[in-house]
């Protein structure tokens, strides 16, 4: 047995299917080797009719689930949407919504948990709010910390963890950031997911990432794997726009490098292992998120050859590294035979 680090992998399959169905995105997720997956938006019952998975009633429910023993696939974590609104009820140029705080917790954030629960995941992948649109985030640090803390306080009463993913346009738009938010916050059942295409999408250098997620990697629970080409041409103004959404790229090529990346994780990994162990998760997950043909506030699409290209892609890097990681193999097939 190798002495190796190790991780997990896994992958958001609605990236993965060009109609979003159940079927379609779990035959995708076997067949490039994955045991692991997060929801997202998804068509359970092969209507057309596609939901986020926080809203899929107790029969769509039940069918992803049968769905699941099926192919033999497990749920990373929930990918929510909590956490991207406005915290201020403002008009500030952008389209992001703002809902009572109050509401909130009883809407949305309670149907998450509901269907985190639902399908035995401990994880949920949450966000940090929209200050408004060209003002400065650390001067909007106190509300988010408050209203993440009452997040916080009812996930994990459910024996759940919110991670708090690093994105461009939210408070939480670095790694100083993130860490500071985290820190403040003070909850164990909080912890940072790092993205390192959503910080290069910022026309940051390869060391500003990499900085970066230094800045986060105490607060780190796990991570997400996208790549991004800088476009000189593009001057960064502080806030996303939709041209910067074409130049996502696999792990292996972009101006993140994950090598660089991953190569500052691998020491960390045993201790961090035992970290997301210990909160309930089987271990730490490096979930691919390629946007390989486009991206969105609220999700990217890849397609299944994109998703296959991004997989490899991020094994040829773990392989460069020393990661140790696992697909499916020959064993899993004759296991599912009963040999």
């Amino acid at each position: 047995m190798s002495d190796r680090p190790r991780v997990i992998l896994s992958a958001f399959a609605d990236e993965a299917a060009n109609h979003k169905s159940a079927l379609e995105q779990l035959s995708v997720m076997a067949a490039v080797g994955l045991r692991y997956y997060s929801p997202r938006f998804v068509d359970v019952m092969g209507s057309g009719e596609v939901k986020h998975v926080v809203e899929l009633d107790d029969a769509e429910l039940a069918r992803l689930i049968e769905l699941h023993e099926e192919f033999g696939m497990s749920v990373t974590g929930i990918g929510a949407r909590i956490g991207k609104i406005k915290l201020l009820d403002q008009e500030d140029g952008s389209h992001n919504v703002f809902v009572p705080f109050d509401e909130y917790l009883e809407g949305e954030v309670a149907s998450t948990i509901r269907v985190a629960q639902a399908l035995d995941t401990k994880l949920i992948r949450g966000f940090s709010f929209y200050h408004p649109q060209g003002t400065d985030p650390v001067d909007y640090i106190p509300q988010a910390v408050d209203q993440l803390g009452q997040i916080v306080e009812r996930t994990s009463a459910a024996g759940l963890v919110y991670g708090l993913e690093i994105e461009p346009n939210l408070i939480g738009e670095t790694g100083e950031l993130l860490a500071e938010l985290c820190r403040q916050v003070d909850h164990p059942g909080m912890v940072c997911i790092y993205d390192g295409g959503n910080v290069a999408a910022q026309n940051k250098s390869r060391l500003q990432v990499h900085a970066e997620l230094v800045d986060m990697i105490d607060h780190i629970g796990w991570m997400h794997i996208k790549d991004y080409t800088i476009d000189p041409s593009l001057t960064w103004t502080g806030a996303v726009d939709e041209e910067r959404l074409k130049n996502f790229v696999p792990a292996d090529v972009g101006d993140a490098g994950h090598d660089a990346l991953l190569r500052e994780l691998k020491g960390r990994l045993p201790a961090l292992e035992a970290k997301m162990q210990a909160l309930g998760a089987p271990g730490f997950f490096l979930e691919v998120e390629p946007h390989l043909k486009g991206g969105g506030q609220f999700g990217g699409f890849s397609g299944p050859d994109g998703i296959g290209v991004a997989l490899r892609s991020l094994c040829r890097v773990l392989d460069y590294v020393g990661i140790d990681y696992a697909l499916r193999d020959f064993s899993d097939i004759q296991e599912a035979r009963g040999f």
